[in-house]
C-alpha cells in the first residue's frame, strides 16, 4: 500500500489556545477542526488540502504544544507535532499577539530553529489598529518579520499566504480534469464507537503509520483524523472520528461538538467500521452509535476489537450471536473480530470494506426486479404490481401497490430479506418506499 501523491504540506504549530484551528479554519475555507474557548481542544493534528492563487497545499493544524510539560496528552501531542514537522515545506508559528511573549513561545522556537525549515512568525488575534504597536516586540524570537493576522476575521490571511506558497509550484488552469479510471474505487470510511474502544489505535493498524494519538486516557480523540492508504485499485480514505458519547451525558462543549462532528463524519463516509471493545462485550452506548450509521444509510461493520485479551478462539461465535441479539438492527453487518494492537484481522477488514461498498453501490436491473416482485408470496391481500430501483448508497427500491398508503412493517421486512438472499446487499441497509401505482 502507498499514500496518495505528495503536496507541499504547511504545518501550524504554536501553544494552546492561540488560535491555531481558526487559522486552519481560515485557510482552509471550511469548519474542519473544533474551535472553542476551552484550551488545548485540539489533540492530534488534523489534515486538509488547500489552494491559493492555483497552488495547492497540505495543511496540518497540530495540537497545542507544551514542550517541557509532563502530562501524558501534551507529551503525545508533541510527538504527533513532531511527525508533521518532519513532513512540513513550511512551518507557520502561531502566537497570541494579545499577550506578552512567554517561555514556552521561546522554548517551541527554539524546538523549530533546530528542523532548518522555512518559517513563518504569525501573530493573530491583532483585529484593531492599537494592537499593530505590539507587533515590534515579536522581532526578539528572531523569525523575521511578522505577519500580523486576525484568523477570526480573516484580516492579513492573503499576505501570508501569498508569501508562504510563493516557491510552491503552480496547477495548470488549463489543464483538463483527470479522467477517473472506472476500475479504480475510492472508498471513504468511518471508524466509529465509543471512547476507548481502540479506534486510533486501528486506524493506525490500518493505515500502517502511528497517525493518532493512542493513550490509555479514554476520550483521547475529541477530532476528527483523516488518512488515505492504496490496496490494488482501491483508495480507501479512513477517518477517525471523536469517541462519541450519548448527548445527554456530553456536557463539555468539547464532547457535544466532537458528536456532532462525528455524525457529520459518518454522513460523508461510505462505509461506517463501528468498533466494539471485546472485553466489554456489547454495551447500550454501542447500539446508540450504531443507530447514527444505520439512520444514515450508511454500510456497516462490526469490529470486535481487542479479541487477543479474550484468548477464546471458540468464543468467536458466542460473541457474535449476543451482538446478532443487542444490536438487531443491524442483522446486515458482517462481524468480524481483530486485535488492532497486534496487527491480526486487519486484512480481512480491507476485504470486507471492499465487498460492502460495492453491495450498497449495486443496481438491479427494473426487468429483474419486476420477475422478482412476481415471484413474492404474501399473506392476505398484498400485493406488489412492480418495483423499480431509485437509487445507491443505500440501495433504495420503490414498490408500487394497488393500494395508498406505507407498507406494513412486517412485509417491508420479508420485501428486504428476500432481496439480500436474491441479490447480496450484505453490510448495507435497504430502504423500501411505496406509491401507490
Amino acid at each position: 500500500m502507498t499514500s496518495g501523491e505528495l503536496l507541499p504540506t504547511v504545518v501550524i504549530v504554536g501553544r494552546p489556545n492561540v488560535g491555531k484551528s481558526t487559522l486552519f479554519n481560515a485557510i482552509l475555507g471550511n469548519r474542519r477542526s473544533i474551535v472553542g474557548d476551552e484550551p488545548g481542544i485540539t489533540r492530534d493534528r488534523i489534515y486538509g488540502e488547500a489552494e491559493y492563487r492555483l497552488k495547492h497545499f497540505g495543511l496540518i493544524d497540530t495540537g497545542g504544544i507544551i514542550p517541557n510539560d509532563e502530562q501524558l496528552i501534551p507529551r503525545e501531542i508533541l510527538k504527533q507535532a513532531r511527525v508533521a514537522l518532519d513532513m512540513a515545506s513550511h512551518i507557520l508559528f502561531v502566537i497570541d499577539g494579545r499577550t506578552e511573549i512567554t517561555s514556552a513561545d521561546r522554548d517551541l522556537v527554539k524546538l523549530i530553529h533546530r528542523l532548518g525549515k522555512p518559517v513563518s512568525l504569525v501573530v493573530n488575534k491583532i483585529d484593531v489598529p492599537k494592537r499593530e504597536n505590539l507587533i515590534h516586540e515579536f522581532y526578539s524570537l528572531g523569525l523575521g518579520d511578522p505577519f500580523a493576522v486576525s484568523a477570526e476575521h480573516k484580516l492579513g490571511i492573503d499576505d501570508l499566504l501569498a508569501h508562504v506558497t510563493e516557491p510552491f509550484p503552480k496547477g495548470d488552469p488549463n489543464a483538463e480534469e483527470p479522467v477517473e479510471d472506472p476500475l479504480e474505487k475510492r472508498i471513504k470510511v468511518a471508524i466509529i464507537g465509543r471512547p476507548n474502544v481502540g479506534k486510533s489505535t486501528m486506524l493506525n493498524a490500518l493505515v500502517g503509520a502511528e497517525r493518532s494519538i493512542v493513550s490509555p486516557v479514554a476520550g483521547t480523540t475529541r477530532d476528527s483524523v483523516d488518512e488515505s492508504v492504496k490496496d490494488g485499485n482501491t483508495t480507501y480514505r479512513f477517518v477517525d472520528t471523536a469517541g462519541i458519547r450519548r448527548k445527554g451525558k456530553t456536557t463539555e462543549m468539547t464532547e457535544k461538538m466532537s458528536v456532532v462532528m462525528a455524525r457529520r463524519n459518518i454522513r460523508m463516509a461510505n462505509v461506517a467500521l463501528l468498533i466494539v471493545d471485546a472485553t466489554d462485550g456489547v454495551v447500550g452506548s454501542d447500539a446508540t452509535i450504531a443507530g447514527y450509521a444505520h439512520e444514515e444509510g450508511r454500510a456497516v461493520i462490526i469490529v470486535v476489537n481487542k479479541w487477543d485479551a479474550m484468548g477464546d478462539e471458540k468464543g468467536k461465535r458466542a460473541f457474535t450471536e449476543t451482538v446478532r441479539d443487542e444490536l438487531k438492527f443491524l442483522d446486515y453487518a458482517p462481524v468480524l473480530f481483530a486485535s488492532a494492537k497486534n496487527g491480526e484481522g486487519i486484512r480481512r477488514i480491507f476485504a470486507t470494506i471492499r465487498q460492502c461498498y460495492e453491495a450498497a453501490s449495486k443496481r438491479v436491473s427494473t426487468g429483474f426486479l419486476n420477475r422478482f416482485a412476481e415471484s413474492l408470496q404474501f399473506d392476505g391481500d398484498t400485493k406488489v404490481n412492480y418495483m423499480t430501483q431509485a437509487s445507491v448508497r443505500p440501495p433504495t427500491f420503490l414498490v408500487f401497490t394497488p393500494k395508498a398508503g406505507d407498507m406494513h412493517f412486517s412485509t417491508e421486512r420479508f420485501i428486504v430479506n428476500r432481496l439480500r438472499e436474491q441479490f447480496g446487499f450484505e453490510g448495507t441497509p435497504i430502504v423500501i418506499k411505496t406509491k401507490r401505482r
